[in-house]
């Protein structure tokens, strides 16, 4: 038989399919595309036709939608920072073991071994790290072995040579130390690649995308292929698909949820963003050290800056920044915006630095506010927010405040080379466009530009529209939180409610409470179920507690409580039955969350403890950090500047008040003045509520009384004053009775809070006043004289008067110490009395009729009451112990009131009834230019400006237009009086801020010639319009300047906000038709010139309105700011608003004529040095002018 030997050839072949899988698994009937010996095979293109795809189980391919049609790939597509150290043809053998090679073409490089279907595709089969292969090992004709960790890879070679070359290049790779690349991926996990049946694993590490089959294979560094994400782009497709497009393929992706393709889509478009980067800006600006952090909140490696506020950031915190907006935060990246990166700038930023930076921005952040690498987006914009939008942590300029200074300061720095300088400068408010006066070099970037200080010009340029800090109050914050040890544990049952966001307000009912298993320990403390539990309800860490407060026993339905205030606005209720257990509990969440420091105030029985922040009087400007604790009536302070506590006795002070809109609690004190800062509401509203209590009278005891700072109730020492100046010389004082009702409510007033009481002449009569002051110590428990009363009693019986009057004096010595200081009080206001008994019939005996009954409050029946207070104001200098000297001093104090007074008083028949003395000024405010005039009911301004300019002897010629104007300082605004406007009525109205003021009206003359051209009466047209809510109110004006287009008619002032057809609006005859926004009676406004600075207005042309209703029952009072364009506009709208209010009569048509000839002649207001007390002035004024008719007693009665 004859042997027949043929040539194996290749069979027709099938397509090929291009697939992302190695060829580890059996593809599609490729062991039938080979015989026993193997033929070249030239694979197909890399766009071949997929629609025959079929299905293999064990194989992965890409889908056929993801190919683009068009040219080839580049041949240049593999990245050129990792060179390709061999590439080729080789023929590879499946792991399965078939004699059958596949042609695959490999490349190699540093990092990976891929191969592919054909020279021509991007995408590979395989992927291997070469980190990941531990040996190449030769195995026979032309064949090699690519050893990894858990794999191996049989290639063959052309020939010898082409497999010592493979064998060489990758032996030279094994054994090289190098770390995955992929051990730190931005995201990681499964995605489904629509198409296939099986997930990929699928990993983004920096400027690359990588496919896995699973993660086993990714932990050993053996995948399918690699994505470069500089051609890249990331599109969202659906709910959870979205589309990575190459120019040589779409990868269809598909996510497990919503949340997770949002988090593959962002670290994606990442990846992109870091491929395209440029690392040598970045790389110049991180050779600063401190620049390698991020400056807000520590970050490795900032990739952001803001160019104007010269910080490197992070990711996270550049889009806070970015919220911020570009006037405050310009933000770009140290990558990609190459263009922005001048070599001047980045010089600015190596100079500077974050370290530097912060020495400016980050001066004064507390602990508890700094930011971490874990902090949440919404703590990351609330620090953010505050430190370059509010400047709230910044070091404040010695010259912060003083514009003219810190625009100087910035004209010479730009000088010199010192831009960290230049920066405090700039952010504390120095203006980078400022005048520096010279003419040729007329800003501070031209000055820096000429002595060549390019850097200062760079940073002044990129801040030239920058919006600075809005924070006008220079904030100090503690440098350190010194917090106790978290050592203290502490555990067993509490009661509790549910946490609650707002004030406790009604009592809680015991059903209201839970039983809970309460752990404190390691600072923090935890509430369980119960004590078998592990896993707590909840808790809070010692560190977020700002106050605690315990309740007075009986408050809520356990007979114990105690109130737990955390920093996120929230309030925990405890309760117990158990004192001693509410004592230890108390102890020790005290001593967990107070500093060490301040321990000492826990051995107090405090009511409340916490910290606040806290201003005083020589420093408004910056807020501190106190530590609080309250006690009965005394509030014991631990400030910043002191060591040792500080106590302020809340029943003896001069003012408290609040300011709700602020948040800001007014300690007045003698010689001090304390301001009191709520950071959060809720614990702020339980500290003033508590303060407010403690201040106000707690019982019905003197002592418990509010009190003066000599120990005397205010009550008493209000009454006692008012009598003085009013009701000396009032005939039968004390024995008169009042107004019952009026006596009533006047007591209960000041028993609620004697210090918000203000007795005033006119508003309380003298006998009410009176009366009160007997109906409380009638009243008083225990009375002045206490429990010893008795004794006092039985001491009238002693016949020696020396002995009795030591038996007083023994008495008087064991008394309280409030009771002593009253009872002197009141013994010297009654003696004060009968020395003026000739004018008040009250004389020593008719005295001791009415106190004694009411001081020992008893019937009157048996007069030994009256003696021991007849024996008292008799004896009163010995008893007592008075200083004669001092005595002396008081009587002629009130000898001067009584005598000013009746010349004051106008004789009956005058027809003078209603005169008051009033200072007015000439021409400005200042004690030489003042006058005091006598001004009746009748007196007009033009005849008070007469007045003043005749005592001055100022002749006044026809172009003079002398007027009389109302300045109020405060607001920065004044007002002509017309001349026909009553002065008495104003100076009535007048604050403590505003005055009268006499000079030339320099724009009267314009007013005039433009009111007789004016055609029409009414005037309109557009106004910035500004609004205040609150006249009263102490917070922050809110709002902004807003064009609004006004109509002034003869009878109002309406606004329009919107117009959309002028003409129509602007005709007399329609002007019904449109509805205004808002509308005023022209009588009811009261026009100011000028508007207070505080408020920035876009002009400084400004009217300021107020308008009060007529309405008595209702009193409204609004207040809002006009701005005009010109100066000009601005005139126009008084002379207007002047001529209309004053039926066009604006001044008189015979200026001088209208001088009244013949008038009385003026009150000298002056006695001897001493001047005329205008009755309006408070105590204070009138003491200092007391205190001058001391100095010379005679000076008064020389001239009556």
């Amino acid at each position: 038989m004859t042997s027949k030997m043929s040539l194996m050839v290749p069979k027709p072949l099938k397509q090929r399919y291009n697939s992302l899988c190695s060829d580890d698994e059996l593809l599609d009937d490729d062991s039938g595309c080979y015989e026993s010996v193997s033929v070249k095979v030239r694979p197909s293109s890399w766009n071949a036709d997929l629609a025959s795809i079929s299905s293999s189980q064990n194989s992965v391919y890409l889908p056929s939608s993801g190919y683009i049609s068009g040219s080839p790939p580049r041949d240049d597509w593999a990245s050129a920072d990792v060179p390709v150290m061999k590439m080729g043809w080789l023929d590879k053998n499946p792991p399965q073991g078939s004699l059958i090679y596949q042609r695959r073409w490999v490349k190699l490089d540093s990092e990976y071994l891929r191969y592919f279907d054909t020279e021509k595709d991007v995408y590979s089969k395989r992927i291997i790290s070469t980190a990941s292969i531990t040996d190449v090992v030769i195995v026979g004709d032309q064949k090699f072995e690519v050893v990894t960790h858990n794999r191996t890879f049989l290639f063959r070679a052309e020939s010898e040579l082409e497999r010592s070359e493979w064998v060489s290049a990758l032996r030279s790779t094994v054994g090289v130390s190098r770390a995955n690349a992929c051990l730190d991926p931005e995201m990681k996990g499964y995605l489904e690649l629509r198409g296939l049946r099986s997930k990929l694993y699928t990993v983004v590490c920096a400027d690359k995308v990588f496919l896995y089959k699973n993660t086993e294979e990714y932990r050993l560094g053996i995948g399918i292929t690699s994505i470069d994400m500089n051609v890249g782009n990331v599109k969202e497709i659906d709910r959870r698909a979205f589309d990575l497009t190459t120019p040589y393929r779409i990868f269809s992706f598909v996510a497990d949820s919503d949340q997770l393709k949002d988090q593959w889509v962002e670290s994606m478009r990442d990846s992109i963003a870091e491929a395209l980067s440029n690392y040598e800006v970045a790389e110049r600006i991180w050779a600063e050290p401190s620049n390698q952090m991020c400056a807000d909140c520590s970050a490795a490696k900032p990739e952001w800056a803001s160019i104007n506020l010269t910080v490197v950031f992070c990711k996270r915190c550049a889009g806070e920044h970015r919220s911020l907006g570009p006037s405050i935060s310009k933000v770009r990246s140290l990558k990609m915006d190459k263009k922005v990166w001048t070599e001047d700038l980045i010089q600015v930023f190596i100079t500077v630095g974050n370290h530097r930076a912060n020495q400016f921005w980050a001066a004064n952040v507390p602990p508890s506010e700094e930011l971490t690498l874990n902090s949440s987006s919404a703590e990351r914009r609330r620090f953010i927010t505050a430190k370059y939008r509010e400047g709230k942590y910044r070091r404040y300029h010695p010259l912060f405040g003083n514009q003219r200074e810190l625009n100087n300061a910035l004209c010479i720095n730009v000088q010199s080379s010192d831009v960290c300088e230049t920066l405090a400068l700039v952010f504390c408010g120095a203006d980078v466009s400022c005048d520096t006066g010279d003419p040729d070099l007329t800003s501070p970037i031209a000055l820096a530009q000429h002595h060549g200080q390019n850097l200062q010009v760079e940073f002044l340029t990129q801040n030239r529209n920058t919006e600075l800090p809005r924070s006008e109050v220079k904030v100090n914050f503690d440098t350190v939180h010194y917090m106790a040890p978290p050592s203290i544990t502490h555990n067993g049952f509490l009661f509790k409610t549910a946490s609650m966001a707002r004030p406790i307000t009604e009592k809680k009912g015991k059903e209201e409470f839970s039983r809970r298993w309460c752990v404190l320990n390691d600072g923090n403390f935890s509430y369980y179920e119960s004590d078998k539990n592990a896993t707590p309800n909840g808790g809070l860490k010692m560190r977020e507690i700002v106050c605690l407060a315990v309740n007075p026993a009986e408050t809520h339905g356990y007979d114990h409580t105690f109130e737990l205030y955390s920093d996120s606005e929230r309030l925990y209720l405890f309760g117990t039955d158990n004192p001693e257990t509410m004592r230890e509990w108390v102890t020790s969440i005290a001593k967990s969350f107070i500093p060490a420091g301040v321990e000492d105030l826990l051995l107090k029985d405090f009511e409340r403890i916490g910290r606040l922040r806290y201003k005083d009087r020589l420093n408004r400007e910056m807020s501190r950090l106190g530590w609080f604790c309250l006690l009965g009536s005394n509030l014991h302070i631990r400030l910043e500047e002191h060591t040792a506590d500080q106590i302020i006795d809340l029943q003896k002070l001069l003012e408290l008040s609040i300011h709700p809109e602020s948040d800001v609690l007014v300690l007045v004190e003698r010689g001090r003045t304390l301001y009191i800062e709520g950071e959060r509401k809720l614990d702020f509203q339980g500290w003033a509520t508590a303060i407010q209590r403690a201040a106000g009278s707690s019982g019905d005891t003197l002592s418990q009384q509010q009190l003066t700072e000599a120990d005397i109730p205010v009550i008493v020492e209000r009454c006692i004053h008012f009598i003085t100046q009013y009701g000396l010389t009032s005939e039968g004082i004390y024995r008169k009775s009042g107004v019952n009702s009026k006596i009533a409510a006047l007591l209960e007033e000041l028993r609620r809070d004697a210090r918000c009481v203000w007795l005033k002449e006119g508003e309380h009569q003298v006998d009410d006043v009176s009366n009160v002051l007997k109906r409380f110590f009638r009243d008083v428990q225990e009375g002045v004289f206490g429990l010893e009363a008795h004794r006092w009693l039985s001491a009238t019986g002693v016949s020696d008067e020396s002995s009795r009057i030591c038996q007083y004096r023994l008495l008087f010595s064991n008394l309280p110490r409030v009771n002593q200081a009253t009872l002197r009080a009141l013994v010297n206001h009654l003696y004060c009395v009968q020395r003026f008994a000739d004018l008040n019939q009250m004389n020593l005996h008719n005295l001791a009729i009415v106190f004694g009954p009411t001081l020992f409050q008893a019937d009157g029946k048996d007069y030994s009451a009256g003696r021991v207070i007849e024996d008292l104001i008799q004896h009163y200098v010995t008893i007592f112990n008075v200083n004669e000297q001092q005595l002396k001093k008081q009587l002629d104090e009130i000898t001067y009131i009584i005598k000013l007074r009746d010349n004051l008083t106008p004789k009956p028949g005058s027809g003078s009834s209603g005169d008051f003395i009033c200072t007015v000024y000439l021409e400005e405010k200042r004690e030489t230019a003042e006058q005091h005039v006598k001004i009746p009911a009748t007196m007009t301004a033009a005849e008070l400006t007469f007045e003043v300019l005749d005592r001055r002897k100022i002749s006044v010629k026809e172009k003079d237009y002398w007027c009389c104007f109302e300045v109020n300082e405060k607001e920065e605004i004044e007002r002509p009086l017309h001349y026909q406007e009553k002065v008495l009525p104003i100076f009535h109205s007048l604050g403590t801020d505003s005055h009268l003021l006499v000079k030339k009206h320099f724009s009267m003359e314009a007013m005039l010639v433009y009111l007789a051209s004016k055609v029409e009466v009414s005037k309109h047209g557009m106004m910035k319009f500004r609004e205040e809510r609150s006249l009263l109110g102490l917070g922050l004006s809110t709002g902004h300047f807003n064009d609004r287009y006004f109509i002034l008619t003869s009878t109002s002032l309406r606004l329009y906000k919107e117009v959309r057809n002028l003409q129509k609006l602007q005709s007399p005859d329609l002007q019904c038709s449109n509805r205004p926004e808002r509308e005023w009676p022209v009588k009811c406004l009261k026009v100011y010139q000028g508007i207070k600075k505080k408020l920035r207005p876009p002009t400084c042309w400004g009217l300021t309105v107020i308008y009060e209703s007529e309405k008595q029952e209702k009193q409204e009072k609004q207040q809002w700011y006009l701005c005009c364009d010109t100066q000009n506009e601005m005139r126009e709208w008084f002379s207007t608003f002047m001529s209309i209010q004053n039926g066009g009569r604006v001044w008189p048509a015979e200026w001088l004529k209208s001088r009244t000839v013949s008038r009385a002649a003026p009150l000298d207001a002056r006695f001897g040095n001493v001047s005329l007390i205008p009755l309006r002035g408070s105590e204070n004024e009138m003491r200092n002018s007391v205190a001058a008719f001391t100095a010379d007693p005679l000076a008064l009665f020389r001239n009556l």
